[in-house]
């Protein structure tokens, strides 16, 4: 083999793993890799972000929509720790991401040098697996066995470390090869039993969520459930695993879940639960399902054996792949006349009823009706349009009331961390120029990577962006009121002209204080992307005691000094 330095390893072996797009903050410890990179860059794009959160945001948003391992480069001390971020998301939502980071020489090492950070200690507990690439010759071993590791079993995160002088070294080292993620897939003798709990039971329910699904795999979920008449939930932030408008859907398992798909979870004899983790989120935090063993019989369906058994003893858990584990569910005999056959239509119909204009809107109307934004944008965007939010009460507006008609049409964070939202839209139209992206934005969400907005400029990544801007933290504020009623503090904002921001970044900005104005705003946007090409952004000004689709501020306060 020709001698070649570690820096041109890395990028070589990158090629060679598939990698077409990187996102970076760029970093003087890792130059040489930024010239190798300069080589190949018509093979593989590098994006150049405004922070290193919105890197590793944009290259976990990038897993998730293509099912390919997110690559991201920062720089060794503050451009790691910045990162660190868009790695817990990725581990807490399972998604496969590569994070290279810039470190100081090796003769440099253990003496706190500039910026010197030990990211074994520094990442370990939010990663499947933490290296340093101390010598040229090994790069192609360790970088195959990264994107192996991140997306075998249960994907997440890996970080590679690479020491300044390594990428430098000259090695006449070998490539590997492309990686193969390894999956398991459930025995004959563990698809009998389910179709044996299935038979048995009265009134069962099936859960989807989790990283690792295909389009054949959701059509095969989908076949299976028509065929035995099953009502289909989504986990939290995975609504997007099956078309919400089919018959089967009967609703989200998440945050602000309908109460009376609660109920049916615990009434359920058999849950069926395919690829979440059953976490807090997903678990109305741990009350659907009793710890450790649940009333329910539990079958347990995920790529990570250590998630198996974790909170909760199911009667039957199965390590498998999503797809393996759906294609064998899609040629399974269905179950005759099966009991449960009418109440199917009747947790549609709850559904339904659950989406319609919510009860805070009882006694009238704000001048931002958020139920009818909704309802607007749903009709001015393709079916197919891609759904990014970060962390805020704003999200549950789209988790109730927009239906999202199948896969990859959801991009949030299950990690709950705000600012996702902007940088995984602009990953999303970079990734899929052709599909329409939407981001949705609370003011505080917004404005913690609002600045990546330059990087969609850059790109022309247009995506839609919504602002929703209600002066505070309100998730927090809505806490507050819960806990310590008529105490506000450390949550209010004073916030800039977001319209006016967006215009200063080369983007369409436009305020909308009412209804009318949303949809003449909105009609203005899509026709700016249309014509230039560049991201439109609206600012929706909220009426601040709009906290939920159930509640105002008002009514929570007043609700708790009556429990005090």
């Amino acid at each position: 083999m020709p001698s070649r330095t570690g820096a041109r390893l890395l990028v070589d072996q990158l090629l060679i793993q598939g990698v077409n797009h990187a996102f970076t903050v760029p970093g003087e410890s890792f130059l040489s890799v930024l010239d190798a990179l300069y080589d190949s860059r018509e093979m593989l794009k590098l994006i150049i972000n405004r922070h290193e959160s919105g890197a590793t945001f944009m290259a976990e948003a990038y897993a998730k929509l293509t099912g390919q391992p997110g690559v991201a480069f920062v720089t060794r001390g503050p451009g790691a720790t910045n990162a660190a971020i868009g790695v817990h998301v990725a581990y807490q939502d399972s998604s496969p991401l590569i994070l290279f980071v810039g470190q100081v020489g090796n003769n440099f090492a253990e003496r706190e040098a500039f910026q010197e950070i030990d990211y074994r200690r520094m990442f370990g507990p939010m990663t499947k697996w933490v290296a340093q690439i101390d010598r040229a010759e090994r790069v192609p071993e360790f970088v195959a066995r990264a994107f192996q590791v991140a997306t075998s079993g249960r994907a997440g995160p890996v970080v590679l470390a690479l020491p300044e002088d390594m990428q430098s070294m000259k090695s006449e080292a070998g490539d590997a090869l492309c990686h193969q993620p390894v999956h398991g897939a459930p025995s004959d003798t563990q698809i009998a039993a389910l179709r044996r709990l299935l038979g048995r039971a009265q009134k069962p329910l099936m859960i989807l969520g989790g990283f690792g699904w295909t389009p054949a795999a959701c059509d095969n979920v989908k076949r299976f459930a028509e065929a035995n008449y099953l009502p289909v939930s989504c986990a939290f932030r995975f609504q997007d695993l099956f078309d919400n408008r089919h018959a089967n859907y009967v609703g989200d398992v998440g945050v602000g879940i309908n109460p009376k798909l609660a109920q049916r979870i615990k009434d359920a004899d058999l849950i069926i639960a395919i690829g979440p983790r059953l976490g807090e989120m997903t678990t109305s935090g741990y009350t659907l399902l009793e710890a450790p063993v649940p009333s329910q019989a539990l079958v347990h369906v995920h790529a990570g054996t250590e998630e198996l058994g974790r909170v909760f003893q199911a009667q039957l858990m199965i390590s498998s792949g999503l797809p393996q584990f759906a294609s064998r569910l899609a040629m399974m005999v269905p179950i005759e006349e099966p009991p449960w056959r009418e109440s199917l239509a009747q947790a549609r119909d709850e559904l339904q009823a659950w989406q319609q204009r919510p009860a805070v809107y009882a006694h009238g109307h704000p001048d931002i009706d958020l139920w009818e934004v909704m309802q607007i944008l749903s009709r001015a965007v393709p079916a197919d349009a891609i759904i990014a939010n970060g962390a805020g009460n704003f999200a549950t507006w789209a988790h109730r009331f927009w239906r999202y008609s199948g896969f990859r049409t959801q991009l949030a964070p299950t990690a709950g961390a705000m600012g996702y939202g902007l940088p995984a839209a602009i990953a999303a139209k970079i990734a899929a120029p052709e599909r329409t992206v939407v981001a949705l934005t609370g003011d505080g969400d917004f404005l913690m990577t609002g600045q990546e907005l330059a990087t969609a400029v850059q790109y022309g990544a247009a995506v839609l962006i919504f602002v929703f801007n209600n002066q505070m933290y309100g998730t927090i504020r809505m806490h507050q009121e819960r806990e310590f009623p008529g105490r506000e503090h450390g949550t209010a904002l004073v916030n800039p002209d977001f319209a006016k921001l967006a215009q200063a970044y080369g983007a369409f900005g436009a305020t909308a204080a009412t209804t009318d104005q949303f949809a003449i705003a909105l009609a203005q946007a899509l026709s700016f992307m249309r014509e230039r090409r560049l991201p439109a952004l609206i600012e929706l000004v909220m009426d601040s005691e709009i906290i939920t689709p159930n509640a105002t501020l008002s009514a929570i306060r007043a609700t708790a000094r009556l429990q005090l």
